[in-house]
């Protein structure tokens, strides 16, 4: 169980910081199609011990935070931040104390936080109320510390996704796509490629229409989404997001809910189970590909968490039922649903 800080702790630059690890890292690169001559690849970072890219970040944070006297850790979350500075914590022997906007989390998310020992806080208001709240708590309080993305230990620790693409490719791919909410993670993975020096992609960022304040250009008040993750109307890292995107000469891109849960329901058919915000970074390839605007390969999207992190959102595009049956009529009901199946290919 080797851990980000020990493959790449010379790229770190940390303190001598004994890590907190669950074996973060190391996620699957997964070939995905071909289109026209550009070829797809997918990052699975629901690979990562608590199932998100979030990860990356925590293993990081955690360390430092302890290592600098730390006695506990606090957050900001839609869920997956929470859920990682939880099992971090845990890991860590900290506390953890988390603070979400009442009713917007799913229950997969706040269940990990809960099992592992997290404190949790929920407010009447958003992320961005949310994220105000920690911000002034552990600037008044050196035993707690602040691991949201804010904290630049975060962002060095997600740009290990950067060198790992690098690692396998041998070299940058030509553009990078992936779910931006408050812009941290499009940020670190373009300090990721301009620190590992074999190349920058194009940074395309994509947000999801109902919480876009990066493609609108302004922040968005009340932001609304079926991609909980992202659901963020003032993204704290939004000045070094627009670095990314400009330096690269990438760009943001907005797509509908209709957009994501078709590209996540695609993702699933093909074996691939994401959450929602995670696939707004394909639906996002397919947008542009759809326009005749997409760069040319090779391209990576960054799916950021797992399908296991929303068990509700998919039932909006299942099609599929449970059989009810019995052990005599098993194989009578298998025939018949393959006569429907090949009824369909034929149509």
């Amino acid at each position: 169980m080797l851990g980000i800080i020990s493959q790449y702790r010379t790229w770190l630059d940390l303190p001598d910081v004994d890590p907190v690890t669950l074996g973060e890292g190391a996620t699957p690169l997964v070939p995905w199609a071909t289109w026209g001559e550009t070829d797809i690849f997918l990052k699975l970072e629901g690979a990562n011990p608590t199932g998100s890219f979030k990860d990356r970040g925590m293993t990081v944070a955690v360390s430092v935070a302890r290592h600098e006297g730390a006695r506990a850790v606090i957050c900001a979350s839609t869920g997956n931040t929470a859920a990682s500075a939880a099992a971090y914590a845990a890991r860590g022997h900290l506390s953890a104390f988390v603070v979400v906007p009442e009713g917007r989390v799913t229950q997969q998310k706040l269940l990990q936080s809960l099992v592992h020992g997290a404190e949790i806080l929920a407010i009447d208001g958003n992320f961005d109320e949310a994220l105000a709240v920690v911000r002034r708590i552990a600037a008044s309080n050196r035993e707690i510390a602040l691991v949201n993305s804010v904290n630049p230990w975060r962002l060095r620790g997600q740009e290990t996704g950067a060198y790992e693409i690098v690692d396998e490719l041998g070299r940058a791919p030509s553009g990078l796509a992936l779910p931006v909410g408050n812009a941290g993670n499009i940020s670190a993975y373009f300090q990721g490629f301009r620190r590992y020096g074999k190349g920058i992609p194009k940074m395309l960022g994509i947000q999801a229409a109902g919480a876009s304040p990066l493609v609108q250009g302004h922040d968005v008040e009340h932001p609304e989404t079926v991609a909980t993750a992202i659901r963020i109307g003032k993204p704290a890292s939004k000045a070094l997001a627009l670095e990314a995107v400009e330096t690269s000469n990438g760009q943001f891109l907005a797509v509908t809910d209709a957009d994501i849960l078709s590209a996540q329901k695609e993702l699933a058919r093909g074996g691939i189970f994401v959450e929602p915000a995670s696939a707004t970074a394909y639906a996002g390839l397919k947008a542009l590909r759809e326009r005749g605007a997409l760069p040319a390969g090779p391209l990576v999207g960054i799916l950021t968490g797992t399908g296991l992190k929303d068990g509700e959102t998919p039932l909006q595009w299942i099609e599929q039922t449970v059989h009810h049956t019995n052990s005599r009529t098993v194989g009578d009901t298998i025939q018949s649903l393959l006569q429907e199946a090949r009824q369909h290919v034929a149509h």
